[in-house]
């Protein structure tokens, strides 16, 4: 659950965790990953193919080890049942750890992409001790909000930005103090909250990465919010979200009716 605007105790962790977390799809370079770790990012998202972020972890002594929250996990095959203990041995073997802090099914689209005795699997993996937290990626929000409800989980990552607004209405309400944790991501939408909508007046603003990220931080309700720069000068602007303040009500305002037509020029909904 959030603390503050940098910090939030996540889960059942014990230790604070900066609000911003950290991806490397785009290879961003080790020395932008460690930059990171220097900044305090602690909470890190392995794919399992980011090779620069896999190599980082490997170098982790074991006392820095436990200064992190490495989250990974299994992929929806769709038609294929995944063995999730089989992909957890997996990730420790890539990764070089003992454990992971989070285990992941990724890519959920729909309730029966996660039916009951996959739920109980996941749950099972934390009975050896190798895994400290489970939960779901999920691209239903209806779906993640019935699983909010009922602290099937114990997190959940979600699709959330200022164009993707629809887990104010679907999801938060459903989280409470005692969880599930909150993992966004897509805080950009992809960039194209970086760009001009069509129908966007020229000589108005558009929004900023920061903005964007500051956008999903200010929600009380996010604990930690992934970014995934390609570069170092990425990373550094992104990192100027959470030096800043949650948006006041006149940025919020300016957010929302951006996003909105983000949304409209893209045909996307809530």
């Amino acid at each position: 659950m959030q603390e503050n605007f940098s910090y939030s105790l996540f889960g059942r962790f014990e230790r604070p965790v900066f609000r911003l977390g950290l991806s490397a799809t785009y290879r961003p370079g080790k020395d932008t990953i460690y930059k990171a770790f220097d900044a305090g990012v602690n909470f890190l998202f392995c794919f399992g193919f980011d090779t620069q972020m896999i190599r980082a972890v490997r170098e982790f002594s074991p006392s820095r080890r436990g200064q992190f929250i490495i989250a990974t996990g299994a992929y929806n095959l769709l038609f294929i049942c995944p063995n999730l203990r089989k992909a957890l041995e997996k990730r420790l073997r890539q990764l070089r750890t003992d454990y992971v802090d989070v285990f992941l099914f990724l890519g959920v689209t729909k309730p029966s992409h996660f039916p009951p005795e996959l739920e109980d699997e996941l749950m099972r993996l934390k009975e050896d001790g190798r895994v400290r937290a489970v939960g779901i990626s999920c691209h239903d929000r209806i779906f993640a909000g019935e699983l909010a409800a009922r602290k099937a989980l114990d997190v959940l990552m979600i699709r959330y930005n200022a164009a993707h607004t629809g887990a104010e209405i679907d999801i938060f309400p459903q989280v409470s103090a005692n969880g599930p944790a909150i993992v966004s991501y897509t805080a950009t939408c992809w960039r194209r909250l970086q760009q001009r909508p069509k129908g966007w007046p020229p000589t108005s603003p558009i929004a900023t990465a920061p903005q964007c990220y500051r956008f999903a931080l200010s929600s009380p309700h996010v604990d930690v919010c992934l970014m995934a720069p390609a570069s170092r000068a990425e990373l550094e602007e992104d990192l100027t979200a959470i030096e800043q303040d949650p948006l006041d009500a006149e940025q919020m305002g300016f957010m929302c009716e951006f996003g909105a037509a983000v949304r409209r020029a893209q045909k996307w909904f809530m």
